[in-house]
């Protein structure tokens, strides 16, 4: 299917489709790869490079600092090369997106440590205990299936290995909340979708986050999938959170 005929659908109806959402994601993001890495940065005043930071150091990756680890729904590979310039970092990152424009769009922060990996989270092309560790950072609400991408993670890390999620959350401060809203429904969709010229996916944006699992619900989730000594923290008044599981 073409992506025209994929990024006018109304973003409300992928919620019940997986296909749908599938076929929908894949596009917004393939359309909006060569503004999206200026668009992140503008639209959270740069405050998501400081949650990236964050959820990076939450890995624990010195324990293997050799070993291979998954950056998930890798984007424009973010995450990838932060982890990558680690001092003290000498393994290989796998930077695994469905979407090959959005890849295409980071190849200039790669480095010999970083393989760009065309794959989809629900069915990835690694060996089971494979990964020393995984990280996701805001992708893992895109994907059409959030138990077995869970499950699927769970299969390709080693023992002991942490999973870190950073996502969106919805603030429980009645006027944080409100701000939010405001922002997310409001001044986000018209300054993505003017910049981008897709405005399809900025309405997606807000829509996949109000409908992604508050973070009890995701924790419970990931132990569902497997993993243990599941945890939780907030960032910037609820905005965001970060959330670590690991492979007994």
């Amino acid at each position: 299917m073409p992506i025209n005929e994929v990024v006018t659908e109304d973003p409300a109806l992928i919620a019940s489709d997986g296909a749908t959402k599938r076929r929908f994601v894949r596009g917004i993001f393939s359309e909006i790869a060569p503004r999206y890495d200026f668009l992140n940065h503008l639209l959270s005043l740069n405050i998501d490079r400081v949650w990236r930071r964050h959820a990076i150091a939450m890995l624990n990756w010195q324990r293997a600092p050799e070993a291979t680890y998954l950056d998930l729904c890798a984007g424009t590979l973010d995450v990838a090369a932060a982890l990558a310039r680690q001092p003290g970092f000498r393994g290989r990152v796998l930077g695994a997106d469905f979407a090959e424009p959005m890849l295409r769009e980071g190849l200039s922060k790669s480095s010999s440590r970083i393989s760009p990996l065309v794959a989809d989270a629900l069915e990835l092309p690694l060996a089971a205990g494979s990964a020393a560790g995984a990280i996701v950072a805001f992708g893992v609400r895109n994907v059409s299936d959030l138990d077995t991408a869970l499950r699927e993670v769970h299969r390709v890390l080693a023992t002991g290995a942490r999973f870190v999620i950073l996502e969106f959350t919805k603030p429980r401060n009645p006027i944080v909340r409100g701000l939010y809203h405001f922002y997310f429904h409001r001044v986000l969709p018209f300054v993505g979708g003017l910049v981008s010229g897709n405005r399809a996916a900025y309405r997606y944006l807000p829509e996949s986050v109000a409908r992604f699992p508050r973070e009890e619900q995701l924790a419970a989730r990931l132990r569902d999938a497997g993993f243990a000594d599941v945890r939780w923290e907030s960032l910037s008044l609820g905005i965001a959170a970060i959330h670590v599981g690991r492979k007994p």
